[in-house]
């Protein structure tokens, strides 16, 4: 959910709201004021509706990641997976009901983030190209300037967790994590 506005790069409101969630979810509330203050950021709410600066997002996650000795993209990767239920619920009538993590991954570009797009035209969410490579494995390249492919990983493997296909699903970076272009692939163990 990515957008320009004017110079500065600017992202969806709910991408803050969630990761404010997460953190609450996470820890507490205490350290979500903490975190928002220690990054210099003026403000401690978000709106879904709005939209922010993305160096805040990156700000606070900087000060998580100090906070808790987590690696930046680690922690970006638990907040995409921890995204998914939301994200499905609030897009549910993009998704097919027969959908599961592989018909999910063939058909996000197209249903979720045309879906983003449609509701909000100030979002451009980053760019995926899946590709099948034989029946039970996906390529998923991702592009994005904001080179947050962590988040991507997260929601392919948050993905698999809600249709409790985890253990079926195997999800590995094949490039460069802090690329604009990051290569995942995904295998599908039972899957002919």
């Amino acid at each position: 959910m990515e957008g320009k506005i004017g110079k500065q790069d600017m992202m969806h409101g709910s991408i803050f709201v969630l990761l404010k969630r997460y953190v609450e979810n996470a820890y507490d509330h205490s350290t979500w004021i903490r975190l928002v203050e220690s990054a210099g950021v003026g403000r401690t709410a978000y709106h879904m509706h709005e939209m922010y600066p993305t160096d805040e997002l990156f700000n606070i996650v900087g000060k998580a990641s100090e906070a808790t000795g987590i690696p930046v993209y680690d922690l970006m990767e638990s907040y995409g997976e921890f995204l998914v239920p939301d994200l499905l619920l609030v897009y549910k009538k993009y998704v097919r009901p027969e959908w599961r993590t592989y018909e999910m991954l063939l058909n996000t570009e197209e249903a979720m983030h045309g879906a983003v797009k449609k509701e909000d035209g100030r979002t451009s969410p980053p760019k995926l190209l899946v590709t099948k490579q034989g029946p039970s494995r996906l390529i998923v390249d991702y592009h994005s300037k904001r080179r947050m492919a962590g988040v991507a990983v997260g929601i392919i493997k948050g993905i698999a967790k809600y249709y409790h296909e985890s253990d079926e699903v195997s999800v590995k970076r094949l490039t460069e994590p802090h690329a604009e272009r990051v290569q995942i692939v995904v295998d599908f163990m039972n899957r002919s």
